[in-house]
């Protein structure tokens, strides 16, 4: 009786198991050889660039390029607007680890009469006469942008409104290259940022250019550094005689020397 109790179980065993392995077949009959061919991979969903393979261009951290400068063209006049756009956008799409900086190189120009001096206006809270001022860009149509380049970044800076382009990229959705550091500094320095970074290389002894300020074109060689102020403490000659003034990054320039000069002499 035992006996045939477990022959019973046994057939029935058996007859699941074919019949699962007659199903497996069916559906691997209906897959193409592509189809076997290709690793199995979950996807996800990127509200920045659609479904994207979590394996491929995936951003890690420690892997993700250097922050860098980039160049983003903007239609004229909306220089303001582009950049306060781009910094809502970095906020709504969580890019605030990865978009730094964002700088529309605007100042005050003073407004001028037919005879050069400046106009006034009434103050409309204080009621006093003050100088009247006109907003201009140094960069007019350009922003500057601190950012790591990623996928991501990329999207959401092209597709800002009001973006028209990116320097150094060659379009088709290429991702553009970084400006040079030499040419980012101007640009600091012209809105009195001071970026220790860019800095790092200064030291005691090196001769510099003073930007602006009282002793704006003097030049001067350095004595000490304050990297905690960003600061550096300058010797200048000032009426025949050597005087020590202090100076911030913003306000000095290193004084680059000519690499083809052989002091007069021909080769």
């Amino acid at each position: 009786m035992i006996d045939d109790e477990e022959k019973k179980v046994e057939d029935t065993t058996a007859t699941a198991a074919t019949t699962t392995v007659s199903s497996n077949t069916e559906e691997n009959k209906n897959e193409t050889t592509v189809e076997k061919a290709l690793p199995v991979h979950k996807h996800t969903f990127n509200p920045l660039i659609g479904e994207v393979n979590p394996d491929e261009n995936k951003d890690d951290d420690d892997e993700l390029p250097e922050k860098a400068w980039y160049v983003i063209n903007t239609f004229a006049m909306r220089e303001r607007q582009v950049k306060e756009m781009l910094e809502k956008r970095a906020i709504s799409y969580g890019m605030e680890n990865k978009i730094f900086r964002i700088i529309c190189a605007e100042y005050e120009d003073p407004v001028l009469d037919e005879n050069g001096k400046p106009k006034f206006s009434k103050d409309k809270k204080t009621g006093k006469m003050m100088p009247k001022f006109k907003t201009k860009n140094y960069y007019p149509g350009y922003i500057f942008v601190e950012m790591v380049m990623t996928d991501e970044t990329w999207f959401v800076v092209r597709n800002t409104p009001g973006v028209s382009g990116i320097t150094g990229s060659s379009g088709k959705g290429a991702k553009p290259f970084p400006i040079p550091r030499e040419e980012i500094e101007p640009v600091l320095k012209r809105m009195h940022i001071e970026d220790p970074d860019m800095y790092s290389d200064y030291k005691v002894g090196d001769n510099v250019k003073i930007l602006s300020g009282t002793f704006a074109d003097a030049e001067g060689t350095i004595e000490s550094v304050d990297p905690t102020n960003s600061e550096v403490s300058l010797q200048i000659t000032l009426f025949g005689r050597p005087n020590t003034i202090v100076a911030k990054y913003s306000e000095i320039e290193k004084i680059q020397e000519n690499p083809n000069y052989n002091g007069g002499e021909n080769n």
